[in-house]
Parts: structure tokens; sequence; C-alpha cells
């Protein structure tokens, strides 16, 4: 791999860190996808994930990739295969999540140069996904394991980049941050279901304003 690949890698690493909120896109409607992105973006969340449960999944992120603005970062969730991970990146996907941890997907994305960040559960499989070249962990679920649990891995492992997904709220964001924790990902509590069904799309802007604050208070 090239020195401007892996800087490119790098970069893009750096801009999730720099946002500090990874928003995880699953619609049911994806002709509303565009308006959601915009939305949420306006209130300071632009870090997008697209996750392969949306319908039409890889065609969306080939048209959003090429119209959204410069600062929006986009990327792919529910990454599980070689296959999908080389057709996102292909699609414009400039990172790619996991909800678990696939040795051979992260080989496939550095292999194009764009950062991985595979789900993992427990100590042991969060610090064999880092030695095997994850550019940032997802811990996932992290419903039922709360802030502690990354201040607790990071205390005897400092070198991991942990983005725990699953259980960030508007509110808890910046808790998870204190205990360490890179970024955060965040769906449901960011993107009300009942607000863009209804087409009140200042809730989703009013949401991301939020998440944004409690991130930047935290540090």
């Amino acid at each position: 791999m090239s020195a401007a690949v892996n800087t490119s890698r790098e970069a893009v690493v750096r801009a999730i860190q720099d946002l500090g909120v990874v928003a995880v896109i699953r619609m049911r409607d994806a002709a509303k996808l565009r308006a959601v992105v915009d939305a949420i973006a306006e209130g300071g969340v632009r870090a997008i994930e697209v996750t392969m449960t949306v319908p039409g999944a890889v065609g969306l992120i080939a048209t959003l990739a090429s119209s959204l603005p410069s600062d929006i970062l986009l990327g792919a969730g529910t990454v599980t295969d070689v296959a999908t991970a080389r057709a996102v990146i292909d699609a414009g996907a400039r990172f790619v999540v996991g909800p678990v941890f696939r040795p051979d997907v992260i080989v496939a994305c550095h292999e194009r140069g764009v950062p991985i960040a595979p789900g993992c559960f427990s100590p042991t499989e969060i610090l064999d996904a880092h030695e095997r070249g994850a550019d940032i962990v997802k811990v996932f679920p992290a419903t039922a394991l709360g802030p502690s649990y990354i201040k607790d891995l990071r205390a005897p492992m400092p070198q991991l980049k942990l983005m725990p997904t699953g259980g960030v709220t508007l509110d808890n964001a910046g808790d998870w941050i204190r205990a360490g924790a890179v970024a955060v990902g965040i769906g449901s509590a960011l993107l009300d279901a009942k607000a863009i069904d209804e087409g009140r799309l200042d809730v989703l802007t009013g949401n991301a304003r939020r998440i944004v604050a409690s991130v930047a208070s935290a540090r």
C-alpha cells in the first residue's frame, strides 16, 4: 500500500475522531435518505453511515457520494463480507463499519485504502481486531455495557480506538467520550422514525445539535 493511501486512510480516521459522532442510518423509506442526511448535517453531524439494511444501499451510497458536500464523510455500515466491502468502496464509501469482526474484510478495505471499524464485544476480540489492523473498533452492542466498559478496557489498553454503538443517546454521548471513546455511533436516538415519517426534519436537526454539544462538552 502506498504512503498516499495510508495518509488518506489516516485522514479519514482523524476526521471521524474530530467529528466524534457517526450517524447510523437504517431507514425503511430510502427516498427520504438525502433529506435526512441534510437535516442532521445542518445540526453538525457530518459522518454518515448508510447501512446495508437500507433498501438499495449501495446505489444510494453512489448517488450520495457524487452529490454530497465535501465536508460530509460518507461511509457504509452492516458490512459483513469482502464482496460487499468492495462494492460500497467502489460506490464511494470513505469508511466501512461492520457489526462483527471479519479479518478478511479488514484486508479488503485496506487494499482499497479505506478505514474499517469492525464490531467487537469482548476484550479479547477487541484487541484481536486492533492487532489485525482495525482502524477503529466498534464496540457493539454497547447497550448493556455502559461507559465504564470503555474506561475499563482502555486502562490496560490505552492504544485502543473505540466507538461504542448501541446504548448511545442524545444525553449520554458525552459520558462515552469522557470514558475514552474516540467517537460514538448513534442511530434511532438521533434519527427519530416518527419525525421522519411525518416530515418533521427540524426534529432531527435539533437532535443532531444536542449530541454534538454533548460530545463537545465532554472534550
